[in-house]
């Protein structure tokens, strides 16, 4: 290392490691540190046998992938790798914990445990793969939530015929109850009919006529050999379902935990794995926001100076051609005070009390006359869904009223049944139905406008499909029971994909603003609001591996997407397509 001293100088490292395959002592490594000079800072940078050693020991998968450096005096290596194949190999041939834990254990001298020492405490979800896998994700952690244990091969991770055989012998050691989805999918799957068979032999074993619970999600659904058995009924609603089936197994006295209890994590493990994967990447969105551009700049509070009755006045505001809104002895609006005094003269002489600036209003109220700001703010709500409610009836819309406000609808005299209406810009024009016939209905497309103040002011537009009796009119027959028309919006716009219900909702814009960008809403005389006419676009700053392929334009064709009637839906007929 003499010689090596002139070398190392010349190379002047800022810090030189020395390793050797000779074996150091502490004592020989302080020697080299004087003799190599500086550059090696402590005896700590130098690394004898046992410290190579030592430090393949701690890094394993180096010494792996590296066989030159396997020496006979250690095997271990070679001795290690052939252990943990192995193990691996041994871990696979053993069922998966969740399901280990409810298999029968060995006794004293190999036995197995008896079935007086066996626990029955789980609920069985038995359902066919992969038709009912939605509904056992949905029902198995609720069930769990409730204090039962359950069990389902979805919580095996590795659902299918792999651990049948275990599965069921399970079913027959542990089961309080099985729970069987029934529907068409659970008679023609082989592996789902297997484990009912068993439940029954179990059943008949145990003389428990009740161990097995049909969960009804098809109407009229029903189990070879369990038709006499009383189902809980999922097919009208699986939260009344749930309620249902928890009522039966509280009645029955199922075991469950009242403390400590737990949702397997394998439920959302097992969820995970359909989920669409993000990409890093931002991705813009059309929005059901249209934003207010332009609205009068104050709004103002007219007072009664003499005597007045409320009760005529708050009716002669109602009855106003501007929206207003009546305020003990005055009027709150956007009006002028000769307008006020034109339309209100005849009940009462007004004065203009207060004016307030609508930047203002929803912060500061209007404390002159002790209004708060969220009273006054309710009120400058009301007044511009007033507006836009005005200037649909104004442009012959056809108004329904659904339970939390009117939606407006497109009517024959705008766009007739199959008609395109174009949207779009120039170079880039699209077309949208708002107007066809489907099952025998014909639909409608609108919306209900919903003016919000946060970030911005602007309208949140909720889309809304009305429906009427074909009878070979235009409109339709009127149809007057809202549970019908809740069944027919489920399945007639079911496969009504996103691009779909974005077409329709430009074209409906279309229709509101004629040839003009924006929509002029009138909140008085001379006092106009301005709409955009265009969605605002957010931009996520993730996006998913789903390829954007849908076109506006289209109109879905597949009968079976699109759905079919509800069973008990009196005029369900041979459905046609949405074209």
């Amino acid at each position: 290392m003499s010689k090596e001293r002139a070398k190392i100088d010349q190379l002047a490292p800022d810090r030189y490691i020395l390793s050797t395959s000779v074996a150091m002592t502490p004592q020989r490594k302080q020697d080299l540190v004087e003799i190599c000079g500086p550059a090696i800072r402590s005896p700590g940078n130098i690394f004898g046998r046992e410290d190579l050693e030592a430090l393949l020991r701690a890094h394993p998968d180096i010494e792996e992938a590296h066989p030159k450096l396997w020496t006979p005096a250690s095997g271990r290596t070679l001795k290690r790798m052939l252990h943990e194949t192995l193990d691996e190999r041994e871990g696979r041939l053993k069922p998966p914990s969740v399901l280990q834990a409810l298999l029968p254990k060995p006794g004293i001298g190999g036995k197995v445990e008896s079935e007086a020492e066996t626990q029955r405490d789980t609920l069985f979800l038995v359902g066919a793969r992969p038709d009912h896998d939605q509904f056992i994700l949905w029902l198995g952690p609720k069930l769990e939530a409730h204090g039962y244990r359950v069990f389902s091969e979805i919580l095996t991770l590795e659902p299918g015929d792999r651990w049948h055989k275990e599965i069921g012998v399970a079913l027959e050691h542990r089961a309080a109850k099985v729970l069987a989805v029934a529907s068409a999918a659970t008679r023609t799957n082989d592996d789902a009919m297997d484990l009912i068979d068993r439940a029954k032999t179990l059943a008949a074993s145990l003389g428990e006529t009740r161990l097995i619970i049909p969960l009804r999600i098809e109407e009229g659904a029903k189990i070879d050999g369990l038709r006499d058995a009383t189902p809980a009924d999922f097919a009208r609603g699986w939260a009344e379902g749930l309620s249902k089936l928890l009522e039966t197994l509280r009645r029955q006295g199922v075991t469950r935990r009242r403390e400590h209890i737990a949702v397997a994590a394998q439920w959302d493990c097992f969820r995970k794995r359909g989920a669409v994967p993000l990409v890093r990447e931002p991705e813009s969105l059309v929005s059901n926001w249209i934003q207010i551009l332009e609205m009068p700049d104050e709004l103002h509070f007219y007072e009664a100076a003499g005597a007045v009755q409320t009760d005529v006045l708050k009716r002669r505001v109602r009855g106003l051609s501007f929206p207003a809104v009546a305020h003990e002895r005055g009027v709150i609006t956007f009006a002028a005070p000769p307008d006020v005094e034109e339309s209100l003269g005849g009940v009462a002489k007004l004065r203009l009390r207060t004016s307030v600036p609508v930047v203002d209003a929803v912060e500061k109220g209007m404390p002159e006359i002790g209004v708060a700001g969220r009273d006054l703010s309710n009120m400058l709500t009301g007044l511009l869904r007033d507006g836009w409610e005005r200037h649909c009836r104004k442009i012959g819309m056809v108004a329904y009223a659904y339970s939390n406000g009117d939606g407006f609808h497109v009517s024959p005299t705008q766009v007739g049944i199959g008609e395109r209406v174009p949207w779009g810009r120039q170079g880039e024009r699209r077309s949208s139905m708002l107007r066809n016939i489907a099952r025998k209905h014909v639909w409608s497309y609108g919306v209900t406008a919903i003016p919000r103040n946060w970030p911005f002011w602007h309208f949140r537009l909720k889309a809304r499909v009305l429906f009427a009796k074909d009878n070979n009119t235009e409109q339709g027959e009127r149809i007057d029971d809202p549970k019908k028309m809740h069944r027919l919006r489920r399945s007639g716009c079911k496969g009504w994909r996103n691009k779909q219900w974005h077409g329709r909702l430009l074209a409906f814009l279309q229709i509101m603003s004629g040839e003009s960008a924006y929509i002029r809403v009138s909140l008085a005389p001379g006092q106009d609001m301005l709409l955009s006419s265009e969605p605002l676009l957010f931009t996520s700053p993730v996006s998913t591996a789903l390829p954007d392929v849908g076109d506006p334009d289209a109109e879905e064709q597949d009968e079976s997407t699109l759905g079919r009637p509800a069973a008990d839906d009196e005029d369900a007929e041979p459905e046609g397509d949405v074209t």
